[in-house]
């Protein structure tokens, strides 16, 4: 699960409308780059989107405590989800809603 052999990737319809491109792209990013290999990472993960000077951050949880936070150079929206989770179910990946997943 969320290795660099990554299946096809997607967002939902909520996130789409509700995240700009570049900030749906910035989540990839942040797997890709600065998660795999330094943080244990199930096949779903989840990110509360706080406001940091302004800007766009990612609170990256674990049992629903903090353990990183990445920022983006991305403005803050007051209108942005408060969280969002990121599933890997084998065949594909998704950033989504938590009221979205059902597992």
């Amino acid at each position: 699960m969320f290795t660099n052999q990554h299946p096809p990737r997607y967002a939902s319809y909520e996130v789409i409308n509700s995240l700009p491109d570049e900030a749906i792209d910035f989540v990839w990013y942040m797997l890709d780059n600065y998660m795999q290999g330094r943080f244990t990472m199930t096949n779903l993960l989840k990110f509360n989107l706080i406001n940091s000077s302004n800007h766009l951050s990612y609170d990256y949880l674990v049992n629903g405590e903090e353990v990183a936070t990445f920022d983006t150079p991305y403005p803050f929206e007051n209108q942005f989800p408060r969280s969002i989770v990121v599933y890997d179910n084998g065949d594909e990946q998704i950033i989504a809603l938590p009221s979205e997943i059902n597992l």
